[in-house]
């Protein structure tokens, strides 16, 4: 058997989805997959395609794309070091002063002078100024380890999804249902664009338009690393959902403003992907009972695609609720302990929490070593 790394038939694409400080599960997902290849193992995915805070791994993958376990040992020593005032600064206002704002904006429909958002993430901006040499994209490129890199945000004015990607020479933008791709050299603004939760941060101005976070309005989140080439997909998505009975929690009181606003969130960065996913494990059965031909016959560009996904055992808002103490004092004034775990999961950048997330990232990912080393290897 040998290894898919300098497969050009058949590249291996990652995609990394949103979701706040829940992305520390994609880290255990990646230090179990650094351990299953060989020790010193190059990037194995030749195309890696990040939303939102999978975004931030996903850029800083890519500038490590000389030796796997170098990348994900300095994601990790970030992720399981990290503290809420390193993202967001939570002394940065009255939260419910700044919610009565963007609701008075949202009603008048008048434009607001201020971002319209509850928290300040410059400190975000200054870790990723910081830790991500984006110089080392194009470098990586160049010398072949890796074929692209792309980065989504959607786009207030028009509602689009867009791709925002670093590739190799020979690929161009593309146009679908609500979504595009835009070749670009990746920089600090892409990264604060695609990470920009609504209502939560501040949107990002980057070429004559306003982005918010990518989980929005992002319909078909594996159709970019197709576009990219990709025709292998490993998939780490954060919900856990997939656990859970329909209505199986009971609910007796009116939800909580942050309740409401996490399910929302929620939806935007979990469902998507996980009904992509469905789509395409469909496409795939049905793709080899169609007729030799048919598809070239009209110009429909469908290929299979092997996919492996992986994603949590365990429901990380009430993962999250068993580290509400973590959350700093002046947000525990709005997230409260018995209710709005959803929200709690996503912003909750704290060293317990997130080391809790990795840990079962990992082990998650150790509970299909035979899948891993199957998908990762060729006849």
């Amino acid at each position: 058997m040998a290894l898919l790394k300098n497969s050009k038939d058949k590249p291996i694409g990652l995609i990394l989805s949103g979701g706040g400080s829940r992305a520390a599960y994609q880290i255990g997902v990646l230090r179990a997959v650094a351990n299953i290849l060989p020790k010193h193992s190059p990037n194995p995915f030749q195309v890696i395609e990040g939303t939102s805070a999978g975004a931030l791994n996903a850029v800083s993958l890519a500038t490590h794309a000389h030796r796997l376990r170098t990348g994900v040992r300095i994601l990790e020593n970030i992720w399981k070091n990290i503290r809420s005032d390193q993202i967001y600064d939570p002394e940065s206002g009255n939260l419910l002063s700044s919610a009565s704002s963007v609701l008075l904006s949202m009603l008048s429909g008048k434009p607001n002078e201020n971002s319209v958002s509850l928290l300040d993430n410059e400190p975000l901006s200054h870790l990723l100024a910081r830790v991500i040499k984006f110089d080392k994209i194009q470098h990586n490129i160049d010398i072949g380890l890796l074929d692209a890199v792309s980065v989504t945000a959607s786009a207030y004015s028009t509602g689009e999804s867009v791709s925002f990607y670093q590739a190799v020479k020979g690929i161009k933008d593309w146009e679908g249902p609500h979504r595009i791709g835009l070749r670009t050299r990746i920089q600090l603004n892409h990264l604060m664009a695609s990470t920009a939760i609504p209502i939560i941060f501040p949107s990002v101005y980057i070429d004559n338009q306003y982005y918010g976070d990518g989980a929005v309005r992002q319909l078909a989140p594996t159709s970019t690393a197709i576009h990219l080439g990709a025709r292998r997909i490993f998939a780490i998505g954060v919900s856990g959902n997939r656990t859970k009975a329909p209505l199986e929690d009971e609910m007796f009181e009116q939800p909580s403003l942050m309740q409401i606003v996490g399910h929302i969130l929620n939806s935007a960065f979990v469902d998507t992907l996980e009904n992509d996913l469905e789509f395409l494990s469909h496409m795939n059965e049905v793709i080899p009972h169609v007729p030799p031909g048919v598809l070239e016959e009209r110009n429909i560009p469908m290929n299979e695609v092997d996919l492996l996904d992986i994603s949590p055992s365990k429901e990380l808002n009430l993962l999250a609720m068993e580290y509400y103490d973590e959350l700093p004092k002046p947000m525990s004034r709005y997230i409260k302990s018995e209710s709005s775990g959803t929200m709690l999961s996503l912003i909750l950048f704290e060293r317990g929490f997130c080391t809790a997330l990795w840990q079962l990232g990992f082990d998650d990912a150790m509970a299909k070593e035979t899948e891993i080393r199957e998908f990762f290897t060729q006849e």
